[in-house]
């Protein structure tokens, strides 16, 4: 009889401290616009640009005409360096760098902003008795890099558009 008073007491609790506490999901900053256009880039690029946008509540159009703003994705590129070598030659860490290059266009009718680009630097310690293991650490690593470029883009989209929108 006790346990079960408490259960139903815990619960709304935690629910009251984890909002007091100022707790809340990351969410993407609101963009200036409602609608976009979005051209270019790679699938996987494309998919994760068009998911944090509909995520955020813009909506992402397949004409100009209907668009508020034109994203252009001109590329992303992956690298991977070599950072150190063990005494025996052997890799033992890597650098991997991201780059997404994009342009923006406010409207229809406007030129396009210069082009832009994003870079994303992670350190990653390698080791070949661990083959698959790392294989799938460097793709979890890319796929991060991919992501934090794309909030960056969207962070820039939306801080170009409010420059650019006319004061009221």
């Amino acid at each position: 009889m006790q346990l079960s008073v408490f259960k139903r007491l815990l619960v709304p609790a935690l629910l009251v401290l984890t909002t007091a506490c100022g707790f809340h999901l990351r969410k993407m900053e609101s963009l200036p616009f409602d609608a976009i256009y979005v051209q270019g880039g790679t699938p996987a690029m494309q998919r994760d640009i068009k998911r944090q946008l509909a995520g955020g509540g813009v909506k992402v159009v397949e004409s100009t005409e209907d668009a508020q703003a034109a994203l252009e994705l001109m590329g992303d590129r992956y690298e991977k360096r070599i950072m150190s070598l063990s005494g025996k030659g052997r890799v033992r860490e890597y650098e991997l760098i991201y780059n997404a290059t994009f342009r923006v266009r406010n409207s229809p009718t406007e030129n396009w902003g210069p082009p832009q680009t994003v870079e994303q630097r992670r350190d990653f310690s390698y080791d070949d008795t661990q083959v698959l293991a790392k294989d799938a650490e460097e793709q979890r690593l890319v796929s991060d890099m991919r992501a934090e470029a794309v909030r960056e883009i969207l962070r820039r989209v939306g801080s170009l558009s409010k420059q650019a929108a006319p004061a009221q």
